[in-house]
């Protein structure tokens, strides 16, 4: 069970990590932030599709065709805090060295989508300082860093946990007693 978890919860943090990486460094200016939004959590979803096949390969080839909700959700949770440690270390690592600019460069492009939008400028102004705000902590904090992008993927792999464990569980019959 260990080595299912561990390989899932790896290969998952790898997908859910590629777009972040390889999709930034070729396409990033040529998205919109929504459209980069979307292809992040599409690739988050297919990393995480790996939590079903994680429990219905326990359940199925080591647990005599059983699992419980509980079991199952454990499963799920554990491949989720896997997959997005991977996901929060290659990020970190990839802010560091290789995107230390990556606040300034959001920071300017949310500013631009929203004149580009027609918003007013109290909205612009609003909406600029609370931007301006959340980057100076993301800049200045690895700490806010670090749970920030814990918060960007974690909650998607627990509701795929619970949809998972839902979908997968699978309690023992019963045994009939004939008379």
């Amino acid at each position: 069970m260990k080595k299912i978890i561990w390989v899932c919860g790896v290969i998952a943090g790898i997908i859910s990590v590629s777009w972040g990486v390889l999709g930034e460094a070729v396409l990033s200016d040529s998205l919109s932030l929504n459209t980069k939004m979307i292809f992040g959590y599409v690739t988050m979803l297919l990393g995480f599709s790996l939590i079903f096949v994680a429990i219905k390969n326990y359940r199925d080839n080591y647990n005599s065709g059983q699992i419980t909700f509980g079991k199952a959700l454990g499963t799920g949770l554990l491949i989720t805090l896997i997959a997005s440690t991977v996901y929060v270390v290659v990020w970190m690592i990839d802010y560091s060295y290789f995107v230390p600019d990556y606040g300034d460069k959001y920071q300017a492009q949310a500013i631009a989508e929203l004149k580009a939008s027609g918003a007013s400028a109290a909205e612009i102004q609003r909406q600029a300082a609370e931007i301006t705000s959340s980057m100076a902590k993301y800049k200045s904090s690895a700490f806010f860093r670090v749970m920030f992008t814990y918060l960007e993927i974690a909650p998607i792999g627990v509701v795929v946990s619970l949809i998972a464990a839902l979908i997968l569980k699978k309690n023992a019959k019963p045994a009939t007693v004939n008379v």
